[in-house]
């Protein structure tokens, strides 16, 4: 029996106030496959995810997905004044875990992105890499099949971002579908797929897609 597509997308177009950004777009993510999306600021990248996570509905078209989905924004709604176990806590009881696993879980994923347990403070007293750590370990929490994951390393040393892809890896091998928006050319070599976008004006909004 056939496993179910986790994402696709068809004939996708989306809007505002009269400016066409994305227009008749077509992208199937299958499962177990990573895909990194590039382009310049403004040809529709984030619009692409928060179409892809249901935050924005398609003008027309169809977005498809099954399964869990992890969302990484890349402007994280956190809330300067709780702490990072506050954070996870709140995550957790919204979605029904309950804040002590949320935490438990959410520490694990942290510690993984170099940030020991014993950093708890309040997320304005944290560098700006540590609360994109935050931000991505809320996004995998529920243990997502479907990662949307949108400029995730965003703060992170140079270690860091290497460790971010050995992350990637072991997703893939979990059979998590992943798409993560990307500005560093430098690691994708290890997504399946990239996909370089254009401003409709360029013509379609993807200008190739290549397997690196």
């Amino acid at each position: 029996m056939s496993q179910p597509i986790p994402l696709q997308l068809t004939g996708v177009a989306k809007s505002y106030r009269r400016k066409s950004v994305l227009s008749d777009l077509n992208l199937t993510v299958e499962r177990g496959e990573v895909v990194a999306v590039t382009g310049e600021n403004g040809c529709g990248k984030s619009t692409l995810l928060k179409l892809c996570a249901g935050f924005l509905a398609p003008d027309s078209g169809t977005v498809a997905r099954t399964g869990t989905l992890g969302y990484c924004p890349q402007d994280p709604g956190l809330l300067p004044r709780l702490t990072v176990n506050e954070h996870l806590s709140a995550f957790g009881t919204g979605v029904g875990m309950g804040g002590t696993k949320a935490i438990r879980i959410g520490r694990g994923l942290l510690e993984s992105l170099g940030v020991p347990s014993s950093e708890d403070g309040q997320l304005q007293s944290l560098s700006g890499g540590t609360r994109q750590k935050v931000n991505l370990a809320i996004a995998l929490i529920e243990d997502p099949s479907l990662l949307l994951l949108d400029e995730p390393y965003q703060g992170f040393d140079h270690g860091t971002y290497l460790n971010f892809w050995d992350l990637v890896d072991g997703w893939r091998h979990d059979g998590k579908s992943v798409i993560v928006i990307t500005h560093l050319l430098t690691e994708t070599s290890r997504a399946d797929r990239l996909i370089v976008m254009q401003p409709l004006s360029l013509g379609s909004n993807i200008a190739s897609e290549t397997r690196p």
